[in-house]
């Protein structure tokens, strides 16, 4: 028997968010027939073995009667995942040869046992680090190419199975056409939750703009049934649409995680998760095993990060928020290396005042104040001191939720006045964060206060016993109030409503 063929095929695969390159070598050689996959594999990747063999053997080609051995560089990477298949199967044709691979082409997809090419995660990063890589041309399943198109400047082909790729290679078949670049973006639908339908609330409404305004965090205390879900769910409807570096931002990372729908264009609608309270800190702030893997903190970047109940997430899990409060990121550290997930995101908590839930109302409440302090100290110090706004919802008299009232705001109006805040931070600094990020020196630079706001300020620290950190975000939510009345400077009106956030009770 003759020596070794070997043949190469570019891949990539996801490390945190972001692409990596992988070369898949294939080599058929002699040796009784045996196909081995080397390279650091996980055991899904391992499994591709028999995937590949009976998809190739399915698409009316027969798989090589040799030793055949895939091996995936760099070896020293975990790999997971199926987004493998395709590479490995045509570096396994071309190396028998059934075909010949054209320069410079990446591969990307997961193959059924009918040689079918599927749909796989983190087309866009991959394919826009394989780019950088060298990658000229991609070839793609056919619900991945507008992805990749936002990936690439490169020709996109879409493969629909196996067998069409062969008789592309014997016969010159046309693939499906170079993916048309995705009309822009993905249109925004119709807001579910509009605050028009939220009743009376008036400071918690005025609170959810200024969040929204300046991208604050904000803590909604009250009873059961008294709206906090309603307004909670309501915020993304006043909420600035994702300018273009964000929603490519934004649509990379649902690419990642697989809430990209097919064909779909850039998103520009900020993201809004609600996870449940049973949540690990893995699952809130990322984690996996060998290859770290993004949370909800991450799938809420740029967008709204919804804690309904907070009070009843586990302790854990809380208290990882700390550095994604403060530094909008989270670094992750596992076996197979460091990734830093992005976290930038507004948290919307809300909470019971207690146990029962109806601490205020007399003779409903049945917790003693030994339980409604220890149930409120559930919510940290450390993790209260990063909350910008924190709310009284109060529950409304009937006379008020069903007598006919004066008709409240639109979330369209609302949103008119938030996108005007929203232009006067970027006029003031067009790279610069929004006031809810802003560090110590530009806020003594964007939050100067006069004398009168220095002694108010002053007073309300020593009395509300305010640390620094709480100082700093009250000149963040000043400084936005101001935006939100299109003034210049922060007066010590707007400081007097944003420290009133500071003190619910």
């Amino acid at each position: 028997m003759g020596g070794t063929v070997l043949a190469r095929a570019l891949c990539g695969t996801l490390f945190g968010l972001d692409g990596v390159r992988i070369d898949v070598e294939a080599d058929i050689g002699p040796g009784l027939p045996a196909f081995h996959i080397v390279g650091l594999a996980d055991r899904a990747l391992q499994e591709a073995r028999e995937r590949v063999k009976i998809a190739i053997n399915n698409s009316g080609v027969d798989f090589p009667g040799q030793k055949v051995t895939v091996n995936l560089a760099p070896a020293q990477l975990p790999k997971e995942g199926c987004g493998f298949d395709l590479a490995i199967a045509v570096a396994i044709l071309s190396a028998s040869g059934k075909g010949h691979l054209p320069d410079g082409a990446a591969w990307l997809g997961e193959l059924g046992l009918d040689g079918s090419v599927r749909r796989v995660r983190g087309v866009l990063p991959i394919a826009a680090h394989l780019t950088r890589s060298g990658a000229t041309q991609f070839y793609v399943p056919r619900d991945n190419m507008a992805e990749a198109r936002l990936g690439t400047p490169h020709p996109v082909h879409g493969v629909r199975d196996l067998q069409e790729l062969v008789a592309h290679w014997e016969s010159g078949n046309s693939l499906a056409a170079d993916a048309p670049a995705p009309g822009g973006s993905v249109a925004p639908p119709e807001p579910a939750y509009d605050l028009a339908d939220v009743r009376g609330q008036a400071t918690a409404r005025r609170a959810l703009e200024i969040a929204a305004a300046g991208a604050h965090h904000i803590l909604l205390i009250g009873p059961p049934g008294a709206g906090k879900t309603l307004l909670a769910r309501a915020l993304p409807s006043i909420l600035p649409p994702l300018p273009p570096a964000e929603s490519l931002e934004v649509t990379a990372i649902a690419s990642c995680v697989g809430l990209l729908p097919p064909g779909s264009g850039l998103l520009v609608e900020p993201p809004f998760r609600a996870p449940h309270h049973n949540i690990s800190a893995a699952g809130l702030i990322g984690g996996g095993g060998a290859v770290p893997r993004a949370g909800e903190i991450t799938r809420a970047h740029r967008g709204v990060l919804f804690l309904d109940e907070v009070t009843e997430f586990r302790r854990d899990a809380l208290e990882a928020l700390r550095q994604p409060l403060e530094d909008g990121r989270v670094a992750v550290a596992r076996v197979g290396g460091h990734a830093v997930f992005p976290g930038r995101f507004i948290l919307v908590a809300a909470a019971n005042p207690c146990a029962c839930g109806f601490a205020g109302e007399s003779g409903r409440c049945r917790c003693t104040p030994l339980d409604r302090q220890r149930y409120q100290a559930r919510l940290s110090g450390p993790i209260r001191d990063r909350i910008d706004l924190q709310v009284l919802v109060p529950r409304l008299p009937a006379a008020e939720l069903l007598g006919a009232s004066a008709a409240a705001e639109s979330s369209a109006v609302v949103r008119s006045r938030v996108l005007a805040a929203r232009g006067r931070q970027e006029a003031r600094r067009p790279i610069g964060p929004l006031n809810g990020a802003l560090t110590g020196a530009q806020l003594r630079r964007d939050a100067r206060l006069d004398d009168p706001g220095h002694a108010l300020l002053e007073a309300a620290a020593d009395r509300l016993h305010l640390t620094g950190r709480a100082i700093h975000r009250v000149l963040r939510v000043a400084r936005t109030i101001a935006d939100l009345e299109g003034v210049e400077n922060v007066d010590s009106t707007h400081l007097a409503e944003a420290l009133q956030y500071r003190d619910p009770a």
